[in-house]
């Protein structure tokens, strides 16, 4: 899901139902009355109460929201909505899906297609690469909310000039560990899908596909092969961390954090992190797009975020689809990304430099913008422009848990033979599209 989400929230929310969205209905902020009850189902978000707050304000006694949070688990989630809408559950109204699961949900007909004026208003303004995560055979399923992606992280003090490209960076790691110097390349190994969305990053960067554009086969083309060859040099040449296997985002973040890497592959989560652990080193922690496969043409990162979807068996439609619009509105968007590190899908937010509340001075502290939040903005705008999405279909789950075995450990990757079992058992999941609980 969008990995490196988590991020604690540092300001009250009080001055959000004060004068951030700037309307006089928030002095109702929290209110429900007797309205009917949308409710929405969703990861745990800390400050997401204060959208539904603002959002049932606005609903002028209409209907009101309720927040029910999920498991933290990605698959946690994934298992109470199967388990629910399975047993054909009328009290889920919104669905805050996790982008590869928008396929699956929408094929077993448990989410609504969003359509006229309601689809216009979701898609408006939204980069393409999120945009593409809520669409199924051609259709809107879902309103993207938020999206995330990966950069190259470094320290400018060990290579003051980062690598444009993977073979670079693999040649820079062998310079720094000839020296003695910090010189590990860090990113998700461990067996689960941080290993799948790295791989599938470089499969993208080298042009290549796993399956076919309409996901109904198996390709593993030139592109995916390469993708293998470039994980079993990485990790067969000295110049990963020895607990590779068992490194997910956040003790690659720790390692690095450690000084026991010189590249960081990871999500902007670790920028607020650094910051909190080691505020006097901050200035040295620079930050960059994905290194290129091919030289001259951009690497590519894959995509994480949520997608709110209306549910087929909510009693409440009309008032569901006007919710989720409020909840994942350009003014929520940038609340949620400013207090919760949840980057917007929406592109205009990436060059809006007003505080959160625009009427006082920006204040790092208890007035932020996006600019104090997330100084590698630009960086992020460009990752997301030449983004990445996981394979769309809906057997992902199980193509998910294939593709994480077999590329595990990826130091035994042989690229032609592990690519035909990757053909294989992709094509042997592939063919049962059965919801997986």
């Amino acid at each position: 899901m969008g990995m490196g989400r988590a991020r604690s929230t540092r300001r009250a929310a009080a001055m959000f139902c004060a004068g951030v969205f700037a309307t006089g209905a928030l002095a109702a902020c929290g209110s429900g009355g007797d309205a009917a009850t949308v409710s929405i189902y969703m990861y745990p978000e800390d400050s997401f109460q204060t959208l539904v707050d603002k959002c049932n304000a606005q609903a002028a006694g209409r209907y009101h929201i309720t927040y029910n949070k999920l498991p933290r688990t990605a698959d946690g989630q994934r298992e109470q909505l199967v388990r629910r809408l399975a047993a054909g559950d009328k009290s889920l109204d919104i669905l805050g899906l996790d982008v590869t699961w928008v396929p699956e949900f929408a094929e077993a007909g448990w989410i609504d297609e969003w359509t006229g004026a309601d689809k216009a208003a979701a898609q408006q303004g939204v980069l393409p690469g999120p945009l593409e995560t809520a669409i199924w055979n051609g259709k809107l399923y879902a309103a993207p909310k938020h999206t995330n992606v990966q950069l190259l992280w470094y320290d400018d003090r060990i290579t003051p000039a980062p690598p444009a490209t993977w073979d670079e960076m693999m040649a820079q790691a062998q310079e720094l560990k000839a020296q003695g110097k910090p010189h590990n390349i860090l990113f998700t190994g461990a067996q689960y899908e941080g290993l799948v969305v790295f791989y599938n990053s470089l499969v993208e960067s080298a042009g290549g596909h796993i399956l076919s554009e309409d996901g109904k086969s198996v390709v593993m083309d030139a592109g995916a092969v390469k993708a293998l060859q470039i994980l079993k040099q990485l990790t067969t040449s000295g110049i990963t961390d020895a607990s590779l296997t068992n490194q997910k985002e956040d003790e690659v973040r720790q390692a690095f954090q450690r000084g026991n890497g010189a590249f960081e592959l990871n999500w902007p989560f670790v920028y607020a992190s650094y910051g909190k652990e080691k505020p006097q080193d901050l200035p040295h922690f620079k930050w960059t797009t994905y290194p290129s496969v091919i030289p001259g043409t951009p690497g590519k990162t894959t995509i994480g975020g949520i997608d709110l979807a209306i549910s087929s068996y909510s009693q409440h439609k009309p008032e569901a689809f006007e919710a989720a619009l409020c909840l994942r509105s350009p003014d929520s968007q940038k609340f949620s990304a400013i207090k919760d590190g949840v980057p917007p899908v929406d592109e205009a937010l990436y060059t809006d430099n007003a505080p959160l509340d625009p009427t006082k001075p920006v204040d790092p502290d208890n007035n932020p913008s996006m600019a104090t939040e997330y100084p590698m903005r630009d960086a992020i705008l460009a990752a997301l422009k030449s983004a990445a999405v996981r394979p769309l279909t809906p057997a992902y789950q199980s193509l998910s848990t294939v593709m994480s075995k077999i590329l595990s450990p990826p130091s035994d990757i042989d690229p032609q033979g592990t690519a035909q079992e990757l053909r294989d058992q992709l094509s042997a999941a592939l063919e049962s599209k059965g919801v997986i609980p």
